[in-house]
């Protein structure tokens, strides 16, 4: 089997899953793991092959995409007692797509490249929709090696790659800035929206017409839809942003920078995550505004896939 053609995704979360799919569509052998059984099942189910471990996986394959939630269970899956590190052959390829603080990247490419490991600082975006579709954009750093041992891969799960330099680190620091205004959009849509209905404003009607209007935004577009179907099943959620922005904010006090838009921001997902929404999606912001009549859940009317 040519090293072009084995893959593995740790993770099957809504991205990780859809970019497991997209390695399957394009021919790949595809190895997953996930602590979620179902989630395995369900990857298995669509053609794919599972691993018990991450060490079990790393045997198999030759090029490694993680999609965990954070730095803590991207060292985990790579470093800990059943880390990938411990099977991956010399010369394979991780794909480290999580958001992360651009230090940890930077680390992460040092330690592999001890270890004869390529290594990617390859962060996401486009949501689970893109993901499915072999769509998603990729902000990518780090050598010419890497991103040759990488190529196929990286055609397969996504229609733009940017390449961001030579150094793992670099990619981080885009993918930092995106959610520093991903994070401000959504809290400033949900407190658009909370606003527009405690005033009596038909919550449809605001949609489509704010949808038509400078004040618009893709996050607006995406996230308020959940918010008119009442469904805030997790596609990204509330903990997310606590988390991301988290890393916006200790870069901005390395570089004593005012945040202070993603402050505020912040406050909002913090309010929402100790009210018991961390783990709801990120629209649910809305719930810490007060008496406001939000839309009840609907059978006729949904949210769309992201």
């Amino acid at each position: 089997m040519s090293e072009k053609r084995l893959a593995g995704v740790i993770g099957l979360g809504s991205m990780g899953m859809g970019a497991a799919n997209s390695l399957l569509r394009a021919g790949f052998v595809t190895w997953a793991c996930d602590v979620k059984k179902s989630a395995c099942d369900k990857f298995e189910a669509a053609g794919g092959h599972i691993a018990s471990s991450p060490r079990e996986l790393g045997s198999k394959v030759q090029t490694l995409l993680i999609f965990v939630v954070n730095a803590e269970q991207t060292e985990d899956v790579l470093f800990g007692e059943e880390g990938a590190v411990q099977s991956l052959a010399p010369g394979s390829v991780v794909l480290a797509s999580s958001t992360v603080a651009p230090a940890f990247a930077e680390s992460l490419g040092e330690r592999l490249k001890a270890k004869g490991i390529h290594f990617l600082d390859a962060p996401v975006s486009g949501g689970a929709a893109k993901a499915q579709s072999g769509e998603m954009t990729v902000m990518a750093s780090g050598d010419a090696l890497a991103f040759a041992a990488a190529e196929s891969a990286l055609g397969a799960i996504a229609t733009k790659v940017y390449p961001l330099g030579n150094a793992p680190g670099s990619a981080s620091k885009v993918k930092m800035i995106n959610q520093l205004l991903a994070g401000v959009h959504i809290a400033a849509a949900c407190e658009a929206m909370a606003l527009g209905i405690k005033s009596g404003c038909d919550p449809e009607v605001l949609y489509k017409v704010i949808c038509d209007c400078a004040g618009s935004s893709w996050m607006f577009q995406n996230r308020v839809p959940h918010i008119l179907a009442g469904d805030y099943t997790p596609l990204s959620s509330v903990n997310i942003f606590v988390k991301d922005l988290s890393i916006v904010l200790d870069q901005g006090k390395r570089a004593k920078l005012p945040l202070p838009l993603s402050a505020i921001a912040h406050q909002m997902y913090l309010h929402a995550a100790g009210a018991g929404l961390g783990n709801e999606d990120d629209s649910s912001v809305i719930k810490i505004f007060p008496d406001v009549d939000l839309p009840k859940a609907s059978r006729n009317h949904k949210g769309p896939a992201r």
